[in-house]
């Protein structure tokens, strides 16, 4: 095989002119010394000075003095001293140091530092002891850079600093480019905006003259008044105020001490809108002894305004669950198909197929409220077909229906039950030892039912009551249940991870 021999064709550095030219062999062996008006060219490269050494055998020289360094009608180097090596093409400019690429009239971009040096043939500049970059839009300082101004793209390093008017950007490694105006994240970077906006993140883009982002490897995006977003994958919009993220997204809202979790969501800052699928759930904090944790196919919450009576303008919190919603709080879980939560009156509006579970009893009716006091279930009220069911043991349930139903708690449990409307009991009396008396079946207008330690203490009933007791060996055949009577403990969430369980009567 023949051998392949690479030549580099070197072309020589010319002189174009100079007022005065000498020799001084002993001081400066091999070199003419220029002065006054000097111009040299190599290739389409123009350099000018007040003075230099030029290195003929070398094809180098030595520039002092106002030295100006022009490649094309786009780059132009200005400093003190530079040092021109024409077989490498490398220019190296010192003190004061200037680097202008772009038309005069054309927002040029300008790299200033002390010490620069220009490699011609992989067309970069490149400093290491401090520089600054600044185009039409932003101004970038760091340690060490280097730009390409074939690509206008640029690399930062160390103490890395990127100035826009609406924020600041520091991170340790940076890339950039002056044209798109894109920041293409690489390590460590926090984002300040307008001191509203903070942006930690590690990998991603930013573009800064739009304002949009995709930052990656969970980034957090936090906001002045205590709202936050994180997520493998966040797309970011601040001029309009939009975020998006994908997998493992989290939304907290400290002031409001709720969180917003699920696999894809989407927030709008402006009324705090929000909304989450995929495992979506919420957890409200604002009880640090009463988290509740509402899963739902799709959750949206958002901020809502409004006057009071008294002329004062207020806001409130808005969370809508559809499709498939189960609560858990420690003192009560609920399931429906869809539901409302208003921070206005701290209520949770139950619909379709809704049930509330509370220790022992099970609540049921068309629709529900449940009614939040200081952070906990105060009472809840079941409108159409409701059922109320006590567990007396596993054979035997205490049970209540009619048109409405008012359940009370107190310390995290059930203190009495109200049933109105064609309300029909079924009820096992006992002994005080224990034992079962018989099996009571009443019906009246109004029930209330009191609980205590989880059992029936007593019932009162309206004067129309009417009402049959049967002995324990005497109950009629299916006749311990109301026609109503349904125990869905199956589908009951019973840990904040069993919101997540898909219940059979879902399938």
């Amino acid at each position: 095989m023949g051998t392949l021999i690479l030549i580099l064709l070197q072309t020589m550095v010319y002189l174009e002119r100079a007022e005065n030219l000498n020799f001084d062999q002993e001081r400066i062996a091999d070199a003419q010394i220029l002065k006054g008006d000097v111009v040299f060219r190599h290739e389409e490269a123009l350099m000018y000075c007040d003075s230099a050494y030029f290195y003929e055998k070398t094809n180098s020289l030595d520039a002092f003095g106002h030295v100006r360094f022009v490649q094309g009608d786009t780059l132009q180097g200005f400093g003190d001293k530079l040092f021109y090596d024409g077989n490498s093409k490398l220019a190296r400019l010192r003190k004061h140091v200037k680097l202008v690429h772009g038309r005069a009239d054309e927002n040029p971009t300008i790299l200033t530092t002390d010490s620069l040096n220009y490699d011609r043939i992989a067309d970069v500049a490149y400093y290491f002891s401090g520089g600054t970059v600044k185009d039409s839009l932003n101004t970038l300082t760091s340690v060490r850079g280097s730009y390409w101004p074939n690509t206008n793209q640029a690399v930062f390093s160390r103490e890395v600093k990127l100035v826009h008017p609406k924020f600041v950007l520091t991170s340790d490694t940076l890339l950039y480019n002056t044209d798109t105006k894109i920041a293409d994240i690489v390590s460590p970077t926090l984002i300040v905006y307008e001191q509203e906006t903070e942006i930690i993140t590690s990998r991603g883009w930013y573009n800064t003259s739009n304002e949009r982002s995709m930052l990656l490897d969970r980034s957090i995006v936090h906001h002045v008044d205590g709202k936050m977003m994180t997520g493998d994958t966040i797309y970011y919009d601040k001029r309009i105020g939009f975020g998006e993220v994908v997998h493992q997204m989290e939304m907290r809202d400290s002031t409001r001490h709720a969180t917003l979790l699920g696999n894809y969501g989407q927030m709008w800052e402006e009324d705090s809108r929000g909304f989450a699928t995929d495992s979506a759930v919420m957890i409200d904090w604002s009880d640090s002894l009463h988290y509740a944790y509402i899963h739902a196919d799709t959750l949206f919450t958002e901020e809502l305004h409004f006057e009071d009576s008294a002329r004062l303008d207020s806001t409130y919190q808005r969370v809508r669950a559809h499709h498939g919603v189960r609560v858990y709080r420690d003192d009560a879980q609920m399931t429906c198909d869809s539901m409302v939560y208003l921070g206005s009156d701290s209520t949770m509006h139950l619909y379709i197929d809704p049930i509330c579970w509370s220790e022992n009893q099970q609540i049921s009716a068309d629709s529900m409220t449940v009614f939040i006091a200081n952070g906990a279930v105060e009472h809840m009220v079941g409108n159409g077909n409701a059922l109320c069911i006590m567990e007396d043991s596993l054979d035997y349930f205490n049970q209540m229906s009619g048109k409405e139903v008012t359940a009370y708690m107190k310390d995290g449990e059930v203190d009495f039950v109200d049933m109105s409307g064609n309300a029909l009991t079924i009820y096992f009396a006992k002994e005080d030892e224990g034992g079962y008396v018989g099996m009571n079946t009443t019906e009246s207008s109004f029930i209330r039912m009191y609980v205590q330690n989880r059992k029936v203490h007593r019932i009162r009933f309206t004067k129309e009551t009417t009402g049959v007791l049967y002995p324990m060996d005497q109950i009629p055949e299916n006749g311990d249940r109301l026609t109503t009577f349904f125990w869905a403990d199956d589908i009951r969430p019973i840990s904040p991870e069993d919101v997540f369980r898909k219940a059979k009567s879902d399938d």
